[in-house]
Formats: structure tokens, sequence, C-alpha cells
């Protein structure tokens, strides 16, 4: 099963994402895509997980997300945004290249018997993008969302808190 969470910065993706892995295991697994960047980005994350309470097994996976996700599990991705830009810095920027190799390692996630809770954001909704890199790297997580959201059985949007379903395939 793969439930799809997406909306904008400060919506409620990461909450509801969490309540709804504790409603289906006592046990889930939060897998952050994060690239540590300094001591103050370990710093945040370090405060993340301590939020979560002994319920919750973290790892944390900059690409090769398919590799850490056990069969019969419950996992939370977040998020799609932060794993791409991983994807974006390492080949320069290059949005075709980017988006081949993240499709080939979600399409991973596709074989694997768990269920899978994965984080995006709808950055294009926001601001318009001032650089030519924000545009490029805006254009790749629109079109990485829309494959993602092809593949999951339930999709859901956040707005203020509030989850709007936008796909049931059941």
């Amino acid at each position: 099963m793969l439930y799809y969470i997406t909306g904008g910065e400060r919506s409620g993706k990461s909450n509801y994402a969490q309540n709804l892995a504790l409603q289906l295991s006592s046990t889930p697994y939060y897998l952050a895509t994060s690239r540590i960047w300094d001591a103050g980005h370990r710093e945040r994350i370090n405060r993340h997980i301590a939020d979560r309470d002994q319920r919750w097994t973290s790892i944390e996976e900059e690409k090769e997300i398919s590799k850490v996700i056990k069969n019969n599990s419950v996992v939370v991705i977040d998020c799609v945004t932060l794993w791409l830009t991983n994807f974006f810095v390492d080949t320069n920027n290059d949005v075709e290249l980017s988006l081949s190799q993240a499709k080939k390692e979600f399409d991973k996630l596709l074989d694997i018997d768990a269920t899978i809770i994965i984080i995006s954001n709808e950055i294009g909704m926001g601001v318009h993008a001032t650089t030519k890199v924000g545009r490029k790297f805006t254009e790749l997580q629109g079109w990485m969302n829309q494959h993602i959201a092809q593949y999951a059985d339930k999709a859901v949007l956040m707005v203020s808190g509030i989850p709007v379903q936008i796909k049931n395939s059941n």
C-alpha cells in the first residue's frame, strides 16, 4: 500500500503521516531523506528524532531509500523534496538526470511488501522561484510528484491542517 501525502509548507503533512502510521502499526519506521549539511542541521534532525517516542525506529538514507525498507513494515518517508535535492545537487542541477534517477529508485519501492507513506511538497503552488535553479527544481518536484501520485493507492492533499482526499484506488 502506498500513501502519498502532499501539500504546502507547514500544512500538517508530517503530523498527518505520523498519526496514520501509528494507526497502522505499533512500531513504524521513520525514514528521513535529508542530507546533513552542517552541525546546526544535525541538531535540528536530532530534535525531530527526540520528538518521536519509543514506538518509532528512525532511519536516515539520502538516496537509496528502497534498500532500507523492510518487508511487512510501515514506514513514513519524509520527504520527497529533500530526497530530490540530493539527486539535484549530485547531478549539478540536471533535471532530466535527477528525474530519471529518482524515478528509478522510487519504482523499486513498488516491489517492496510494505505500507509506505511518502510525504512531498507542492512547491509549485507558492511564490514563483526567482532563480533559474529554483525554477528547474520546481519543475523536477512537480514531475516527480506526478510520478508518485500515479502509483499511489491513496493520495491526500493537506490544506491548513485538513486532509483532503484526492485519490483512493481501493
